[in-house]
């Protein structure tokens, strides 16, 4: 059995707004603090961080990145991207693990960046765009493969300035391995196989154009001769051993 005094009744009723007041305020700072930890987290799940201002590098390699950076919009799936730009095309994207987006408005339409992790999957998704603006042409959508990236201008309405935002569109990632290159052999390889082409080819046009060369300069030599041997010939008095007899003139030298 468990007995309550009226000492401890009167204790709860006077400390209860006080805790709910408290109660209250803790609430407020969770959920304060989740949201902040939610913005943070989708920023360590970029692949790649700026050590400077910790955002996503992927932002900074929008074209003049401090004039659209306020307005620029980074995530890593795909309902976050279709809700930010709302274009068809991008429905028949794949967001494998690692995949990142951003966007940003120019006055060239907006401008849609995906990086996959690997060329891969990019070239996978530049494929399945490929076909799908074969098959659903719109003058407003502009695209490009960068790299890794698939790169769109969506709403432009000048095709070439879409076409000179997205010139601006850098792909700067490079690939260190922290050991031996597992494919070094092959990169080998087809170093031999280009440099051996290279070799060939140069070898064939330089006999060809040898002999090309030898032929026309054999033959204005022999044109410089026979008109020098003409010319001679035209100077040269008539000789005859005959002694007045009559005589066939079969080389042209006799009168």
């Amino acid at each position: 059995m468990l007995v309550f005094d009226s000492s401890f009744t009167r204790l709860y009723s006077v400390k209860t707004p006080k805790l709910k007041a408290v109660i209250r305020i803790f609430a407020v700072l969770a959920i304060t603090v989740f949201a902040g930890l939610s913005a943070f987290a989708q920023q360590l799940n970029s692949q790649e961080v700026s050590d400077v201002d910790g955002q996503p590098v992927l932002i900074k390699h929008l074209p003049e990145y401090e004039k659209v950076q306020a307005g620029a919009i980074f995530g890593t799936d795909k309902p976050g991207l279709e809700a930010a730009a709302g274009h068809p095309v991008l429905k028949v994207l794949d967001f494998p693990a690692g995949t990142e987006y951003v966007t940003a408005v120019y006055p060239q339409g907006r401008l849609v960046i995906v990086e996959y992790t690997n060329p891969q999957s990019s070239t996978e998704a530049d494929t399945k765009i490929l076909q799908y603006i074969v098959a659903h042409p719109d003058a407003g959508l502009t695209y490009r493969r960068i790299g890794n990236y698939n790169a769109f201008v969506f709403d432009g309405a000048d095709a070439a300035a879409a076409a000179t935002l997205l010139e601006q569109v850098k792909y700067e990632k490079t690939i260190q391995w922290l050991g031996e290159d597992p494919y070094l052999l092959k990169k080998l390889e087809r170093y031999m196989i280009l440099t051996s082409r290279d070799i060939m080819i140069s070898t064939v046009l330089v006999i060809v154009l040898g002999l090309a060369a030898s032929a026309v300069a054999g033959v204005i030599v022999g044109i410089i001769f026979f008109r020098l041997r003409d010319q001679k010939r035209a100077t040269r008095t008539a000789y005859s051993d005959a002694g007045g007899l009559t005589r066939l003139n079969l080389d042209g030298l006799s009168e």
